[in-house]
């Protein structure tokens, strides 16, 4: 019966998906409803359509299996990936959007004036949407194999199939559609099951679940060094991953103006605040429920607690809410990560290489087969790969942000002497430490204990200060690579619309 229940929920998503992708092809006029939907999206659309690609297979199912498995110790967990859009509120929202770019390679052209800044960032922006969409794709095959045994790679071929689908039929449009949906159905998926989980925990007196005296170590200096350099680290990848999440920024460039790009980033603040509620709560239930779980089960924990909680007809049905929330998180996510992939790929390589032989071709075209291409990497991985731990590949995408793109958004909006060299200086230190950190770990090369491994597994805490040093001090040893523009592109960014008009 589960079974039954869980495939009607998620083939009701999947055709919801399909549906809402069609209706945004009826909107779809030109280049710039690809890419950036006409920037004509409001607020709380805009709002509810990052919180359906920001809360990922690491949000629905990876927060709560953390704090299963780690108790209080990981509480702080959910603030750190809410508190990054405040930092990115205050420091970037506004300038990015008035910069007119359409990709984070775009806005590294436009403040450098370098091509070779471009390609520098368009490699990083390719490597962590496929870093990122590899763990939604094999999440996806987990969640499909739970619910009727099938082999993993069918759930990740239905996810690869729908959002290549979607994206390469309309762009941006059909994403905005589907996500700002789909975030209302993640947290329905998620608020119904568990007021239902709470009731019959008090109607059955049933003890909580036992914490220890020293939860709050994690965040204080009476913990272990090991744990807290890895709390800190971890903190500093998610608040200043966020602004470097190529998915993320791509949504504010969809904004009319700065002014709701801001407005946006406050409206995403109130919608994490209310998602981030509850997983810490499937993590709580979890341990009563579910004590002594297997190490390899923890990722599907919320998926199977409420058959656990109420056995029977209406956990089935609880159960498969559940599911149809996690795979909701997947294709949205998925269909993000895919369109700041392809926008890259489409712009940099695949349309200057088509139009070569076909002059004719339209933008529509080429970005379709960019679609299609950057979908085929990620999906082989994810099918060939066993799983890896669903939060620490996507913790690792966004160590990768915050020691490459964050340095780069904060400096080149607001440091004037930020030259080229040190930007791509910056940005290949911060990419090749982490990026070479991330690989040794996923390959299984890290040894057990010691400090080698703290620096292995948490990176951001060293690689991003070092990339931020050496972006300052390569720029400030070449100023004649200061682009001449500096000054009116400084203006561009910071006047608000109505003074520039």
């Amino acid at each position: 019966m589960t079974s039954t229940w869980s495939l009607v929920a998620i083939a009701t998503v999947c055709v919801l998906t399909s549906g809402l992708g069609l209706v945004g092809l009826r909107f779809t006029r030109g280049t710039s409803d690809f890419y950036v939907a006409g920037r004509t999206v409001s607020p709380w659309r805009n709002a509810s359509a990052i919180g359906g690609e920001y809360l990922s297979a690491a949000s629905f199912l990876g927060v709560a299996a953390l704090m299963y498995d780690n108790g209080l110790d990981t509480l702080w967990l959910p603030v750190g990936y809410t508190i990054g859009y405040l930092v990115l509120l205050v420091l970037v929202a506004a300038p990015l959007r008035r910069s007119g770019a359409y990709t984070l390679p775009d806005f590294a052209q436009l403040r450098l004036e370098s091509k070779a800044a471009r390609r520098v960032c368009s490699v990083f922006v390719v490597g962590i949407g496929w870093l990122y969409l590899i763990p939604q794709l094999q999440g996806a095959g987990l969640v499909l194999n739970h619910v009727t045994g099938w082999p993993r790679w069918v759930g990740s071929t239905l996810v690869t199939v729908l959002v290549t689908f979607n994206v390469a039929l309309a762009g941006m449009r059909s994403v905005t559609l589907v996500q700002a949906a789909q975030y209302w159905l993640k947290l329905t998926a998620l608020v119904v099951p568990a007021f239902v989980m709470l009731g019959v925990w008090l109607r059955d007196d049933r003890p909580s679940a036992p914490a220890g005296t020293d939860w709050w170590d994690p965040l204080t200096a009476s913990a272990n060094t090991d744990n807290l350099y890895a709390t800190y680290s971890l903190l500093i990848a998610l608040c200043l991953g966020s602004m470097g999440l190529p998915h993320v920024v791509v949504r504010f460039y969809t904004n009319a103006t700065g002014r709701e790009a801001r407005r946006t980033t406050v409206a995403v603040l109130a919608l994490l605040g209310m998602f981030y509620v509850w997983p810490p709560i499937y993590g709580w239930l979890g341990r009563i429920y579910l004590p002594g779980d297997a190490p390899g089960m923890r990722d599907t924990m919320v998926l199977r607690l409420p058959g656990a909680v109420l056995p029977g007809g209406v956990g089935d049905l609880l159960s498969a809410l559940l599911a149809a929330g996690a795979f909701a998180a997947f294709l949205s996510t998925a269909s993000g990560l895919l369109m700041a992939v392809a926008g890259v790929l489409d712009q940099d390589i695949v349309r200057p290489l088509v139009r070569r032989r076909h002059p004719s071709v339209k933008p529509s075209q080429s970005f379709r087969f960019a679609v299609m291409f950057a979908m085929l990497v990620p999906f082989t991985a994810a099918v060939l790969r066993s799983p890896f731990g669903i939060s620490m590949v996507v913790g690792y995408a966004f160590a990768i942000a915050a020691a490459t793109f964050a340095p780069l958004v904060v400096l080149g909006v607001w440091w004037r002497s930020l030259s080229r060299a040190g930007a791509i200086a910056g940005v290949l230190t911060g990419g090749f430490t982490t990026g070479a950190c991330a690989a040794v770990v996923l390959a299984g090369g890290v040894g057990t204990e010691g400090l080698a491994r703290q620096l292995l597994t948490a990176p951001a805490a060293w690689t991003t200060p070092l990339a931020v040093f050496v972006m300052v001090v390569v720029s400030l040893a070449t100023p004649n690579s200061v682009p001449a523009s500096t000054g009116r592109i400084m203006a561009r960014l910071h006047v608000p619309e109505a003074v520039a008009d």
